[in-house]
């Protein structure tokens, strides 16, 4: 077995001595490890820089794609919740296969586990992990915009338990705009997502409090409504860039928003 703690100390310097394809087939295997310190600073860390320095071919990162589209059907939800980062990755640095797509959309708005930090697995945040992957979809001009805006709202608008935290919500919000601000939309399918979320967010015959999901869906809108409203900054860039037919998504965004905010103008 490889000292991956030396690796990361050394940093991340691939090791000696052994395939590429070795290293890298021992590393996607710790990523569905329960312990965090394996699968999170080590593995994901390790790959996730190996990706950005290019030390893995266009080939090696299709089939490393393959196993993590795989990964949504796993049944521990650490190796799924940790298959969108890497593909995120691999789709960043360039690389895509459109037969990605339909293992992840498949499995984004069914997941049940959504729990962010769990004491013994670590983070999971399977919500924000998904996010940034759909974000990364939603740049690529393979991939119909209007399935990944209806797939984020779908995400929220799903009943569960979960209250989301530590900004998986915000980090939604993101990948929405981002997709919003692609040139290909038209207006109606810049809004056509958001129809029926007034309907959805109406809280008739509820009397014992406001439901998770509620909560996730008003939350997102509302971080999502900023982000319109201001642009999109990506990461390490200065320029923000504005999403397409902003006004007509922001009336849409604040109709569904004074469902439950009558408030707000």
């Amino acid at each position: 077995m490889t000292d991956w703690a030396r690796v990361r100390a050394d940093d991340f310097a691939v090791p000696e001595g052994r395939p590429v394809e070795e290293l890298v087939a021992e590393l996607s295997a710790m990523l569905r490890s329960p312990d965090p310190v394996v699968r999170d600073r080590q593995a994901y860390s390790i790959l996730a820089t190996w990706i950005d320095r290019e030390v893995l071919s266009a080939e090696q990162l299709v089939d490393l794609g393959d196993e993590m589209a795989a990964r949504f059907g796993d049944s521990e939800i650490q190796a799924r919740a940790f298959a969108p980062l890497i593909l995120d990755c691999i789709v960043s640095a360039g690389v895509f296969e459109p037969r990605w797509v339909e293992p992840f959309t498949s499995w984004y708005a069914a997941e049940h586990d959504l729990r962010g930090h769990d004491p013994s697995l670590g983070w999971l945040h399977a919500v924000a992990h998904g996010a940034d992957l759909l974000g990364a979809f939603g740049q690529l001009p393979e991939v119909a915009p209007t399935s990944l805006l209806d797939l984020g709202l779908a995400r929220v608008l799903t009943p569960t338990e979960y209250a989301l935290r530590d900004l998986e919500d915000s980090r939604l919000a993101y990948a929405l705009a981002s997709t919003l601000t692609r040139p290909d939309l038209s207006e109606e399918d810049a809004t056509a997502w958001l129809a029926t979320a007034p309907d959805a967010l109406r809280l008739v015959g509820i009397t014992a409090g406001i439901p998770a999901h509620i909560t996730n869906t008003f939350n997102t809108l509302n971080a999502l409504y900023v982000l319109v409203d201001r642009g999109v900054e990506p990461p390490l860039q200065s320029t923000r860039t504005q999403v397409s037919h902003r006004k007509a998504v922001l009336d849409h965004l604040a109709a569904a928003l004074r469902t439950l905010s009558p408030h707000q103008s």
